[in-house]
């Protein structure tokens, strides 16, 4: 890698494909987590979101100003935690369980294409323009809402009804195969083997300029954005809060100015495949956030119009209008069956339209 780090805030990171543990815990009832050598320097508020990922940030901010966290250090008197407290290794952090207020997502009748589906987990073929679970801005039209529809109380329950049967996420505008569970014993069992990398993922993209390298892999660690809320970005490895991330990619078939590769995440972080193929010069197609533009038209792969690098599109047929990113396969053994599966999705039409005209184009030239 020869391309410098972009600095990071001091922020908590969740990953794409971060799997929530399983906590046997009620509301009101105290908790005690230690500090980890790797969660020095944290603040407390972001660590406790960290551990108790069904609570907002806000709910645990509420919690410790209303004196609800408690810190031990060995050696000094126990005292009532702030926000911004930056912990330090062995310290026992003791935490009651405020209550969770929050609606239940109304089940919607959203059309879900099921990949495969039997009486412990389904894997969908997530559509473009979906969000996973509820969050600000995006409560309707979530793959949770289709789920619940489709299934009923037949999900997971383990990360609460807003994210019931999640197990693992894509982004929005990534389609592919996502993987439900409808139990909370089979939930457990697929966190574990998302968390011993059991779980292989392969996805597809096309990439804008072609990587001089057939294969490589792209070690370099992710976290958020300084400037930007919503965005990640490569950061030095000892900044607080950083994950370790790497992928795996390998190059399909090179066209004049793109690219199509296969990747393979060996982590799970949030954006990872952009953030890393951007990294490297070889952003994905399409990527308006890390790629600087969201749309391609026929007209600018065949060349009969010069390809816009700024917000002004040229008017056109427009092929894709969001990231060329896709989650195409999805192995792992079965945690009841003990038989292995691979469950593939199509190259979605989009894609497809695009990579059609690349192929047109090269075999004209």
């Amino acid at each position: 890698m020869t391309k410098e780090y972009e600095f990071f805030s001091d922020e908590l990171i969740e990953p794409d494909e971060w799997v929530a543990p399983v906590i046997d815990a009620k509301p009101n009832e105290p908790q005690i987590r230690i500090v980890e050598a790797s969660e020095s320097g944290w603040r407390l508020d972001l660590f406790l979101a960290r551990h108790f990922p069904g609570y907002s940030r806000t709910l645990i901010r509420t919690a410790i100003q209303n004196g609800g966290v408690c810190i031990d250090s060995e050696g000094e008197k126990p005292t009532a935690g702030k926000p911004a407290y930056r912990l330090k290794p062995e310290q026992r952090v003791r935490f009651t369980l405020p209550e969770i207020l929050r609606d239940t997502p109304r089940p919607e009748p959203i059309p879900l294409d099921i990949l495969h589906e039997d009486n412990d987990l389904a894997v969908i073929n997530k559509p473009a323009n979906m969000v996973v679970h509820p969050s600000r801005g995006h409560w309707s039209g979530t793959l949770v809402a289709a789920l619940a529809y489709h299934f009923g109380d037949k999900l997971s329950s383990v990360r609460g009804p807003l994210r019931a049967g999640i197990v693992h996420r894509l982004d929005k505008d990534t389609t592919g195969v996502i993987l439900i569970a409808k139990n909370d014993v089979i939930h457990a069992q697929l966190a574990k083997l998302f968390e011993q990398r059991q779980i292989h993922k392969e996805y597809f993209a096309v990439v804008v300029g072609c990587p001089h390298l057939d294969r490589d892999m792209i070690d370099a660690p992710i976290g958020l954005h300084p400037k930007i809320k919503e965005k990640m970005c490569v950061a030095p490895p000892n900044t607080p809060n950083v994950k370790t991330a790497q992928t795996f990619y390998e190059v399909i078939k090179r066209y004049k100015k793109t690219a199509t590769v296969r990747c393979f995440p060996k982590t799970g972080r949030t954006h990872q495949i952009r953030v890393h193929l951007a990294f490297t010069g070889y952003p994905v197609l399409c990527d308006n956030m890390y790629g600087g533009r969201k749309t391609i038209t026929q007209e600018e792969i065949d060349g009969t119009v010069p390809v816009s690098l700024s917000g002004e599109y040229p008017a056109g047929t427009v092929l894709l209008n969001r990231q060329a990113l896709h989650a195409h396969k999805l192995r792992f053994v079965h945690p009841k069956t003990e038989k292995e599966l691979e469950i593939v999705a199509p190259i979605p039409p989009d894609i497809k339209s695009v990579i059609d005209c690349l192929e047109r184009k090269n075999s004209n030239l």
